[in-house]
């Protein structure tokens, strides 16, 4: 036996006999959904300079830059569909064995995967619609989208004339503190905390899987390339997401792609 087969051979005897599990999940889980690490070469943050929130709070300038970022890229948020390693969470929680699922991400594929929005605790936001930031009033973006491309409009709320942004923390702004008290709740609570696809390095979020180690929970780490925590897992994969944590649930391959690059046409299939 492999030191890979054995490694995934634990990982299905770990997620077996855990009764609690805390999925907390990164970008690599959703990069075989064709969605890109954005810090990495390539990615949006590679080719837009980071608006920071105090920015977006003085300038009108500053307002404009960060939606033409936003909808730069939006053909890949909005063509995105869960992949298997997200059907294999999903899975997990429909089983009763993940109670919560904490995430990085802000492209609601979780929800997508069937997740209810009461297991999913986003400590980042959600960047599928917007919300004004004095009175929290909820806005689809596609209406924005058509104005601010047809008419250059910044959009504010109807209700309280705030500023509107998508529903994300940006750099710069404050954690979400409901959401960070949900977080430690359910990292507390668990026996097995399973990161998976996150470099664990955007704290304060990479500090609840060591504080669920502390707390005597397992701790399993699935991601493509090592991290600082490695030293203290009980287990670390350096794998593929989708094929590990799919084959470990028992949930069946991901479909051809579709090619999500808007270069390419809708429906494309990749190669």
């Amino acid at each position: 036996m492999t030191r890979a087969d054995a490694a995934f051979e634990r990982l299905c005897e770990l997620l077996q006999s855990a009764r609690r599990i805390a999925v907390f999940t990164g970008a690599g889980v959703s990069t075989e959904s064709g969605i890109p690490d954005f810090r990495s070469p390539g990615g949006i943050w590679s080719r837009y300079r980071i608006v920071q929130f105090q920015e977006f709070l003085d300038s009108a300038d500053a307002r404009r830059e960060y939606w033409q970022r936003r909808f730069a890229s939006d053909a890949v948020v909005q063509g995105a569909r869960p992949n298997r390693g997200h059907r294999a969470i999903a899975q997990l929680v429909a089983d009763g064995k993940a109670h919560a699922v904490i995430t990085q991400n802000v492209d609601g594929l979780h929800q997508k995967s069937g997740i209810a929005d009461d297991r999913i605790i986003q400590l980042h936001g959600n960047a599928t619609y917007a919300h004004c930031l004095d009175c929290a009033a909820r806005y689809e973006l596609a209406p924005i989208k058509q104005a601010f491309l047809d008419r250059g409009t910044l959009p504010t709320c109807r209700r309280c004339n705030g500023l509107v942004k998508t529903a994300t923390v940006s750099f710069g702004e404050a954690m979400p503190a409901d959401a960070m008290r949900r977080a430690e709740a359910a990292t507390l609570a668990a026996d097995l905390f399973l990161v998976v696809g996150s470099s664990l390095v955007v704290y304060p979020a990479a500090g609840f899987p060591l504080l669920a180690k502390r707390n005597g929970a397992r701790l399993v780490i699935l991601t493509r390339d090592p991290t600082a925590q490695d030293p203290y897992a009980d287990l670390v994969l350096n794998a593929e997401i989708g094929p590990t944590l799919g084959a470990a649930v028992g949930i069946q391959a991901d479909p051809p792609p579709i090619a999500l690059d808007p270069t390419l046409g809708p429906g494309t299939q990749i190669p």
